[in-house]
């Protein structure tokens, strides 16, 4: 009874949002422009928490998501200015994201450090080389029209960001439900030492993990900084309470409480609603953030009682 009540009270809360702000705000919440607007400012939010999901799925966390997207972005920024094509400051960018996971896998994996602990102390070194990197200063200059493509524009009339949600989501759907991997990983978070004793690769899948979130993570960085056409060294930061508020409440949206693509996509759409609503209709910033603790409180309690029902 009270994971139907989870399942379904989210996708309630989601329609009585979007009610409510169409009600408060009719011709602004429910415009066509809102809606493309609230299609990009869920796109970079939707991979963040898509990256969460990993993480979570193994039972851990990773608070260096919005720090490894600053540090992407910024690093991109920087080989432009350098003269570098696109692919390859694209590249360099999505790799620095892939070694920042793959250095919180070892520290958790290898040497057993709290993945709490591990992330924020190497999120912060990303965020001192970012801020060092960009002298803190906002970049702006020698920016490609080919990087900006990235996330603006339309293709078939449908906005590019809108199919850069449909591709990560989509795939990281079938690798956790379909693949070997994804089998893998659901194994160790719902029992590491079994999994061990199983014979699996614990330590191998937790550091791919880890990795896989990096790499998500600085690809959200520079589709939010190709979407502005700028990058601030602290640009990604917000999206790491909003990242997880959208996997806490697609949780609850799970019959057994567990992370899934899905419910992080419902989370997602919760959340981006929720805050583009309260800025439309004029809720001060600090309401919002109250607001955005408040709904992770919730959603960790309502994920409680999923799994306890």
């Amino acid at each position: 009874m009270s994971s139907s009540i989870g399942r379904f009270g989210t996708l309630a809360a989601f329609i009585l949002l979007c009610a409510g702000f169409s009600l408060a705000a009719p011709t602004a919440f429910a415009s066509t422009a809102n809606v493309a607007n609230l299609v990009q400012q869920m796109a970079t939010l939707a991979i963040v928490a898509t990256a969460a999901t990993l993480v979570m799925t193994i039972n851990e966390f990773d608070l260096s998501v919005g720090y490894s997207a600053s540090l992407a972005a910024v690093i991109c920024f920087i080989l432009f200015g350098a003269g570098q094509p696109v692919a390859i400051a694209v590249a360099a960018a999505l790799l620095v994201g892939v070694a920042a996971g793959v250095g919180n896998g070892v520290l958790v994996a290898r040497f057993g450090v709290p993945s709490f602990i591990a992330t924020l102390a190497l999120g912060t070194v990303l965020s001192g080389l970012a801020f060092g990197l960009s002298g803190g200063q906002s970049l702006f200059q020698s920016v490609p029209a080919g990087f900006k493509a990235l996330a603006r524009g339309s293709i078939l009339g449908i906005p590019v960001l809108a199919l850069w949600i449909v591709a990560v989501l989509g795939v990281t759907a079938f690798v956790l439900s379909q693949s070997e991997f994804g089998r893998r990983i659901r194994a160790i978070g719902g029992n590491v030492r079994a999994a061990r004793l199983a014979g699996l690769p614990v330590t191998r899948d937790i550091i791919v993990t880890f990795a896989a979130a990096g790499g998500l993570s600085a690809l959200a960085g520079l589709l939010l900084a190709a979407r502005l056409g700028s990058v601030q060294h602290t640009m990604g930061e917000p999206l790491l309470l909003p990242g997880y508020a959208a996997v806490f409440i697609g949780t609850t949206a799970s019959s057994t409480g567990s992370p899934s693509v899905g419910g992080t996509l419902l989370g997602v759409a919760i959340t981006g609603v929720l805050v583009n609503g309260m800025t439309i209709v004029g809720v001060e910033p600090f309401v919002q953030r109250i607001l955005t603790g408040v709904l992770i409180i919730i959603a960790v309690l309502m994920r409680r009682l999923v799994r306890a029902g």
